[in-house]
């Protein structure tokens, strides 16, 4: 009994010894850039909300202006966008645009086509959770049109 008592005290100090601490990253410190030309439309600003520590996930607060949106792309691990703030739109290659507002959540499955962003009078944030697949996260397309936007 006297020898169990011992095994479970250094089993349960050792697990002790490589227990990792709570990590908090303030808003703040998170450094966005203003979304590449290549892949957004009008002014999209990008904040990385977690770093390599996921790196089965990548996650972004992105906050679109009135008119910007995200080109036409793909997610081979799909993605979750989670709306915090505003009104938006997004759509499905050959479906109905949609309007997304704050609270919302929305799933885009693997490897869906789709576009997501502002509508054209208000401002929309959320943030973008998606899968990485053999090291890529997203698959971007042709920018939305002026006209498809429009629809």
């Amino acid at each position: 009994m006297k020898r169990t008592i011992t095994v479970l005290a250094l089993i349960l100090s050792a697990s002790a010894a490589f227990a990792q601490s709570v990590e908090i990253t303030r808003h703040p410190d998170r450094a966005g850039m203003t979304g590449s030309a290549d892949w957004f439309t009008g002014t999209a600003y990008v904040s990385p909300v977690f770093g390599p520590n996921m790196n089965d996930v990548s996650a972004g607060e992105v906050t679109f202006l009135p008119g910007a949106r995200s080109a036409w792309h793909t997610h081979p691990g799909g993605q979750m966008l989670v709306v915090t703030h505003g009104t938006g739109w997004t759509q499905e290659r050959g479906q109905e645009k949609q309007v997304i507002r704050a609270g919302d959540v929305v799933w885009c499955p693997p490897d869906v086509e789709h576009w997501h962003g502002a509508t054209d009078t208000t401002s929309m944030t959320h943030y973008a959770i998606q899968a990485n697949v053999d090291g890529s996260a997203v698959t971007w397309g042709a920018h939305v049109t002026d006209e498809e936007y429009g629809k």
